[in-house]
């Protein structure tokens, strides 16, 4: 088995100072441009790949990136770390994925864990709750995906825009007997924001309110349908897929099919399932590869924040 080359044999074979490959090696500008070509030539011909760990005490960069994701079985979420990586692939960068689980510490913890590794950049999915301050530290190198925040660049998504979508749907078959059922309120995104939506149509149409909000889980939807199912309701508008799948369930059971469900998140399993169903699309991939661009357009020294607002997909 031949041996394994190191920073030294370059030096030697090109013909210079271990310093010198090391400056090569993480593009330092002041090397003479023959000195690079040679370097990188004696590179190229033995097939010599620093070590990342190397590059990283020598202040060159890893190629590295820390995504953080709030839960590994979200399907929203998948969606988006599915262009994150592909994006992120395409560009040269690898990736290491961790769970949050919408827990404060956990999420600092990771973050001084790849500030340790010197990682390139993070990605975090937010939440309500998130330290945004420790997020701040990371400076232009850091994105948040659905959280509001003017601290960090940032991705969110039109929460309300995407219950406005189900029930314009609704309106145009002259359904109006609408009740909502969400996500606790504490969670500014994906619980205000979207009941908020759909207080305001009531409000708008004199409708009276029937709502209620519970866990991101279909166990928690199933057990709620009762409390705002009455024998004129004509539709029930969800916050999410995973919650219209609980609701759909509990109507099949009590012979309400003709209840008109709506979700949101453009779940896929779900159409194929219960093609009737209308699920608005946030726009999860789509946020996913625009964070992605987002952070290495920083990393290639693009020092200003820049906050956008994903809109829904029209299908």
């Amino acid at each position: 088995m031949s041996k394994k080359l190191t920073i030294l044999d370059i030096a030697k074979l090109a013909g210079v100072g271990k310093s010198t490959v090391s400056r090569v090696l993480t593009n330092d500008p002041k090397v003479k441009p023959q000195t690079r070509e040679k370097v990188e030539f004696i590179i190229r011909e033995s097939g010599y790949i620093p070590s990342k760990s190397a590059q990283s005490m020598r202040g060159g960069s890893q190629k590295l990136i820390g995504v953080i994701i709030s839960r590994l079985d979200s399907p929203s979420e998948n969606r988006s770390v599915g262009s994150i990586l592909s994006t992120l692939y395409s560009a040269g960068y690898d990736v290491v994925i961790m769970e949050s689980q919408f827990d404060r510490d956990k999420t600092n913890e990771h973050l001084n864990v790849l500030k340790r590794r010197n990682v390139d950049g993070v990605i975090v999915f937010g939440f309500t709750g998130c330290d945004e301050q420790a997020l701040a530290e990371w400076g232009n190198r850091i994105v948040a995906i659905a959280m509001d925040t003017q601290m960090v660049s940032s991705i969110n998504y039109d929460n309300q825009g995407v219950i406005e979508m189900a029930l314009s749907h609704l309106e145009r078959y002259s359904i109006t007997r609408i009740a909502y059922i969400g996500v606790d309120p504490e969670d500014r995104t994906t619980g205000l924001a979207r009941l908020n939506a759909y207080q305001v149509w009531c409000e708008q149409k004199r409708i009276k309110p029937r709502f209620q909000t519970g866990k991101l889980s279909h166990e928690s939807a199933y057990c709620l349908v009762n409390q705002v199912l009455q024998s004129d309701t004509q539709a029930i508008v969800c916050a999410s897929d995973t919650i219209a799948l609980g609701v759909i369930k509990r109507l099949q059971e009590i012979g309400r099919e003709d209840v008109v469900v709506t979700g949101v998140g453009g779940n896929e399993l779900l159409s194929f399932l219960f093609p009737k169903v209308f699920s608005v699309d946030p726009g999860y991939a789509h946020a996913g590869k625009k964070a992605a661009n987002m952070l290495i357009s920083q990393l290639n020294g693009n020092k200003s924040l820049v906050h956008v607002t994903q809109q829904p997909i029209q299908r």
